[in-house]
């Protein structure tokens, strides 16, 4: 039988959730979070395990809400995101550093626990049924071992704004092979009338079409794609200035920069489901909305 494990990246902070962890918040009728969601979708498609990417300061409220309930149904396994895990000649420059590293260091944690093809998800975001079905066939299919490819799955911008603030989303361009050609992870985007605009710090405002291809930070990956993350580490952290408080090592800088030095290739795969997820507190009656309208569809039970 096939293998695949679902990498759920919840070592996020919640700051703009208004000091409760976001990940943690129910959205179902029956107290459910988001992540239950994802991780029954992940198993209908056959993903057999899931690694949860924790701060080791959340674990005692993550096992009780999720972790132990989950660990009955599934193989689960717990990967610890911490600032100060970070090659020991780096350590002193960044001794007074807070923030984590980002999606980068996030995968990388994950480095003994993970033996399979695993998808990446992030543990605040519901992506939808399709994406799962897509990325488990993918990443199980014997002709797609080939290391240097990976797939992401690729969401429509219009399926993935907030009505509450400004978003951050990967803009892709994908050539005509299906394959990822450019991906610009890009701050600031919010909805207009019947399109969006990006903000720039200088103040002018760049016009998006909402039929834009973006990412959402779900990746098909390989175990051997971390230790390209880890030299990639190394070499991030030596180009920093000392006791930077807040570059970030982030998956789709990090595959960018690899597409651009013809290091590996992306195919994408699209699903049409609408996204959705709490990045602000008032996003939170959304999601419950959202969610009783998949169950009275029959989605859920």
């Amino acid at each position: 039988m096939s293998k695949a494990t679902l990498v759920i990246m919840a070592a996020g902070i919640g700051s703009r959730f208004g000091g409760g962890i976001k990940q943690l918040e129910p959205v179902g009728p029956n107290g459910e979070i988001i992540m239950d969601y994802s991780i029954y979708d992940a198993m209908e498609a056959g993903f057999d395990k899931v690694v949860f990417v924790i701060r080791k300061n959340l674990e005692k409220d993550f096992k009780e809400i999720i972790g132990n309930r989950i660990s009955k149904i599934v193989e689960v396994a717990y990967a610890y995101q911490e600032v100060e895990e970070i090659p020991s000649q780096y350590k002193t420059r960044f001794q007074d550093r807070t923030k984590p590293w980002g999606t980068g260091q996030a995968i990388l944690s994950c480095k003994d626990v993970i033996d399979a093809p695993f998808l990446v998800i992030n543990a605040d975001d519901y992506y939808g049924k399709e994406a799962y079905k897509k990325s488990f066939q993918y990443l199980t299919n014997p002709q797609h071992l080939n290391q240097n490819e990976i797939c992401m799955i690729s969401f429509i911008l219009k399926n993935t704004l907030s009505d509450n603030g400004a978003v951050t989303r990967g803009i892709c361009k994908v050539n005509e092979q299906g394959m990822l050609s450019d991906i610009v992870e890009t701050k600031n985007i919010e909805k207009e009338m019947d399109y969006a605009i990006v903000r720039k710090a200088d103040g002018s405002t760049e016009k998006l079409d909402l039929d834009s291809i973006v990412s959402m930070n779900m990746w098909g990956l390989y175990p051997e794609f971390i230790e390209v993350l880890e030299k990639g580490f190394e070499e991030f952290l030596s180009e920093l200035e000392e006791g930077d408080q807040k570059s970030e090592y982030l998956l789709p800088t990090i595959i960018g920069n690899l597409l651009d030095k013809e290091e590996i290739s992306v195919k994408v795969l699209k699903s049409v489901d609408k996204w959705f997820g709490v990045t602000y507190k008032e996003d939170k009656e959304t999601v419950v909305a959202a969610i009783k309208e998949l169950i009275d569809a029959g989605m859920y039970h």
